[in-house]
């Protein structure tokens, strides 16, 4: 059952409540609210996924790290001792 099964006498009746509940002054400060929120809410989500991808970037590039073998680690804390 989705929407298409509702019919234009139904949809009259759900309109006429709401225009009783809100009022026909508040319904398109309401809806002018909602299209905010949901334009708000894509920026945000397409900000975060910007910024995801620009993480991941920078996680990808590898740093440049000096390998020490256990020897040479040894040596540097002898030489700290003397």
């Amino acid at each position: 059952m989705g929407l298409s099964s509702i019919g234009p006498g139904q949809w009259l009746v759900i309109l006429l409540i709401i225009v009783l509940l809100f009022g026909a002054k508040k319904i398109p400060e309401l809806a002018k609210g909602l299209g905010k929120g949901i334009k708000t809410f894509k920026s945000e989500m397409s900000n975060d996924e910007d910024e995801t991808n620009k993480n991941s970037a920078k996680l990808e590039e590898k740093p440049d790290t000096k390998v020490f073998t256990s020897d040479e680690g040894i040596k540097s804390d002898e030489q700290k001792k003397a």
